[in-house]
């Protein structure tokens, strides 16, 4: 039997409050803000919040801990098997579709299927799934996938060339034009003013209920999306989308962007781990090489999978994660050990907490891509870069075949990241501030 949720103390619960939680809503949920991300580098926010939750944690004997967040009850969950219950539990009796997500995601994805209700989700889920091909490891569209990889590496490359360096900003530039170009096609590839439309909606986002919404401009957004759509290029995820339902895709078009934007910060860590560690560059390149320099040629055969690539990529997901935490809602009354929980209770899974948790990872704060390709940390529930269980991101296979093969393709430039010394060994630091990222070709000063 699970262990019955305890009420912390009115100490307790105000140090989960200022230490563990208050940081990464200072940073964003939705989209990052630059000088929080600063600063909770300067700080290691995310030590201090497993120091935190661990000591709660030995405290309670591994109960989930029940915070008060004035009349919102948030139970935080400590164990891995309450992982699974919570993700295998999903969409009932625990609803992704949360108070808080709903009220944030509403701003630019009212119809997104990660706050749609439960009937709602039987249709959008599966044209989702269809869409993104969840579970082929390489998607139908591949050669176009990498055509757009291409295309923005040698952006980037383009950049190097003329000033021997590039930061966080022009990959982020460079990482939308590949975004742009594998989900809506080639000729949308250049629209920075849709992205500036998503990032004005995703700012406000960040506030939720406390910043009123502007469906002018999110309207503005669909129509922008919905002409792309609605006649698509032959290649990428909207001409599939159109194939399976274009009045559908238009609704969860802007949820993809979001998460893609998850990963580019996901790919901008492990390109800063491979510039740190000539062993990581060394074996991308090695991977890469039977298939090509840079993991297979453009054209119609299937891409390279690189598995250690992915691998390199679900690590810097493990160890810096996009998601803070993972949230359910209660769709009834539940029974939790000797307690019975009301309707509507919130649930949160705090990832960097079990991402890094010592007590179970031998190698909590090292860099061991390795740990993804010999089934260590495919077992564990506590890990879970894409989520798990039946609500898992639809996206998973589309996001590391991209990130994998632009990792790849920058990789074989010998770069050199800023600070580097702090990642060339490990324990890698709990923080890392993507936004603060600067590369340089190795024979720049």
């Amino acid at each position: 039997m699970s262990p019955t949720p305890v009420d912390l103390t009115a100490a307790e619960n105000l140090r989960v409050l200022g230490r563990v939680l208050a940081p990464l809503v200072a940073q964003g949920a939705i989209v990052r803000r630059p000088r929080a991300t600063a600063w909770a580098e300067r700080h290691q926010t995310d030590r201090t919040a497993r120091t935190v939750l661990a000591d709660l944690r030995a405290r309670y004997g591994g109960a989930p801990l029940v915070v008060r967040i004035g009349s919102r009850r948030l139970v935080v969950v400590t164990e891995p098997e309450d992982v699974r219950r919570l993700l295998e539990g999903s969409p009932e009796p625990f609803t992704p579709a949360t108070k808080e997500k709903r009220a944030a995601l509403a701003h630019f994805q009212p119809e997104g299927v990660l706050i749609s209700s439960t009937a709602e989700r039987w249709h959008r889920r599966p044209f989702n799934e269809a869409v993104l091909q969840t579970e082929q490891a390489v998607h139908d569209d591949g050669p176009a996938v990498v055509d757009a990889v291409q295309h923005g590496a040698a952006e980037l490359t383009q950049r190097l060339d003329s000033t021997g360096r590039f930061d966080a900003q022009s990959f982020t530039d460079a990482w939308w034009g590949i975004v742009l170009d594998v989900v809506l096609g080639p000729k949308a590839r250049d629209d920075r003013e849709l992205v500036a439309m998503l990032d004005a909606l995703r700012r406000d986002a960040n506030w939720s209920w406390l910043h009123p919404r502007r469906s002018g401009l999110c309207d503005d957004l669909e129509s922008r999306i919905a002409s792309y759509v609605l006649t698509p290029d032959p290649q990428g995820l909207a001409a599939a989308a159109h194939r399976c339902g274009p009045a559908t895709a238009v609704g969860q078009v802007p949820h993809w962007l979001f998460a893609f934007d998850a990963a580019g910060a996901a790919t901008l860590r492990a390109l800063a781990m491979a510039a740190a560690r000539p062993a990581v560059r060394e074996r991308l390149l090695a991977e890469a090489e039977p298939a090509g320099p840079a993991g297979g040629p453009a054209g119609d055969s299937a891409p390279a999978l690189l598995p250690y690539a992915r691998a390199c990529v679900l690590e810097s997901l493990r160890l810096w994660p996009t998601t803070f935490a993972v949230l359910r809602d209660s769709t009834g009354p539940t029974e939790w050990g000797e307690r019975t929980l009301p309707t509507d209770t919130g649930f949160a899974i705090l990832s960097s907490f079990f991402h890094r948790d010592p007590a179970r990872l031998g190698h909590a704060d090292a860099f061991v891509p390795e740990a993804w390709l010999d089934g260590r940390n495919n077992a564990d529930w506590g890990l879970i870069p894409f989520s798990g269980g039946p609500v898992a991101c639809p996206g998973r296979n589309v996001v590391l075949l991209v990130a994998s093969h632009l990792l790849t393709r920058l990789a074989a430039r010998d770069l050199r990241v800023a600070r580097g010394r702090y990642l060339a060994r490990d324990p890698v630091p709990a923080t890392m501030d993507h936004l603060g990222l600067r590369f340089r070709s190795a024979g720049e000063a």
